[in-house]
């Protein structure tokens, strides 16, 4: 098994709290009604929501996948850090066995964020995979993220 990680980095001007909140907290909720083009629902399989629990995006027609299913491993509300593995779903492919991901949102000296995320991605056997078939991916993430951001900065009381 090879395993190959990715960070990423970002910028916002919504504080560290709202965005959490939003991507993370209420995702299930927020998530299918800002992009219902795309995702069908995010429902909680297992648990509470909190470490343990099970959740399945579900995808619309449009996408190119139908679901994928992720273990909540920690939720810390008050450090805004969240560490999830995707466990399940056709966007492993038969190439991958899971993909773990830490987000986590810290103050920006604006008072905004800095979006810090760590992606790694476990390989079946000597599989390698490159830069370009996390590309899309990726893109798809900073996509939903623009989304939420602009929806917090056109609603400051959301969330608030």
């Amino acid at each position: 098994m090879g395993v190959t990680k990715i960070n990423q980095e970002f910028t916002s001007p919504v504080s560290p709290g709202r965005l959490f909140k939003a991507l993370i907290l209420e995702s299930s909720n927020l998530i299918p009604k800002l992009l219902p083009q795309f995702i069908k629902s995010i429902d909680t399989l297992e648990g509470s929501g909190g470490s343990g629990s099970i959740e399945q995006v579900n995808f619309t027609e449009s996408s190119h996948f139908k679901y994928v299913k992720n273990r909540i491993n920690e939720l810390d509300k008050e450090n805004y850090v969240c560490k999830y593995t995707m466990i399940e779903g056709d966007a492993l492919g038969d190439k991958l066995k899971y993909i773990e991901y830490e987000i986590k949102f810290e103050l920006s000296d604006n008072r905004g964020s800095i979006c810090k995320m760590t992606s790694e991605y476990h390989t079946v056997g000597s599989y390698e995979i490159d830069e370009e078939e996390i590309k899309g991916g990726k893109e798809s993430a900073m996509g939903i993220y623009k989304v939420v951001e602009a929806y917090l900065l056109e609603n400051p009381h959301i969330y608030a």
